[in-house]
């Protein structure tokens, strides 16, 4: 007899899930207008780049929109099976992709997050950006110490970034993944980057860590407050 889990292993249900979701999202953004806050937070990218650009896990999923034509980056994507819907949709997208991730100490050394964290920092090296949750699994709006490691590493900054629109649902799951609806408001808030010297230590990291932590809540209350006319 087929369980759920051993159904949703099977790649023909993974591609068609994928590409289900690819095209809702084209919806939900086709019928949402989009404020961008503050108004310069593209000029502001565009100095900078290449970018490290943080999001939450579970708000990220219109942020394949947010491109502009020309833009150049890749997106890490986890390995895990649970992750491949995602993978598959942003392909459909057109994102490049990074597979790996930390684990929850931030260290980079199983389920192939050695290598993504190298070919992150190859990436950046190469003068693209690059775009990754700040948060690890399982432990939701706690930014991770593996993206300012990327930081220091690079000498790239991390700009915050969060999107919200103004009909949506919200799962009760472990890092509350936000289902966007279609004919929304919607806001696209850059957070204040946080920029990790090369010659931080763990303590610095760790004040590093926070201030990413700090700054990407900022920016995502900022965003709901927007598309809820709160702000």
């Amino acid at each position: 007899m087929w369980s759920w889990k051993r159904l949703g292993r099977q790649r023909w249900l993974q591609v068609t899930a994928g590409v289900l979701a690819a095209e809702y999202m084209r919806l939900v953004f086709k019928t949402t207008r989009y404020v961008i806050d503050p108004p310069d937070g593209y000029a502001r990218i565009d100095a900078n780049l290449p970018i490290i650009l943080a999001m939450w896990h579970g708000q990220h999923f219109m942020g394949a929109f947010m491109r502009r034509p020309g833009d150049r980056g890749k997106v890490l994507i986890s390995r895990h099976r649970d992750a491949e819907i995602n993978a598959i949709a942003a392909e459909r997208l057109g994102i490049e992709l990074i597979r790996g991730s930390g684990d929850v100490g931030g260290e980079f050394i199983r389920k192939g997050g050695l290598g993504a964290f190298q070919a992150l920092l190859a990436t950046l090296q190469a003068g693209d950006s690059v775009a990754l949750s700040a948060d690890v699994p399982k432990i939701a709006r706690v930014a991770g110490r593996g993206i300012v490691m990327l930081a220091r590493e690079s000498g790239r900054p991390i700009f915050p970034v969060a999107l919200a629109t103004s009909r949506r649902y919200v799962l009760d799951n472990w890092d509350r993944t936000t289902i966007n609806l279609p004919f929304s408001r919607g806001a696209a808030v850059c957070g204040e980057p946080v920029q990790v010297p090369a010659d931080a230590d763990n303590g610095a990291l760790e004040q590093y860590r926070r201030q990413v932590e700090d700054n990407l809540n900022a920016a995502t209350a900022r965003a709901y407050a927007l598309v809820d006319r709160r702000g």
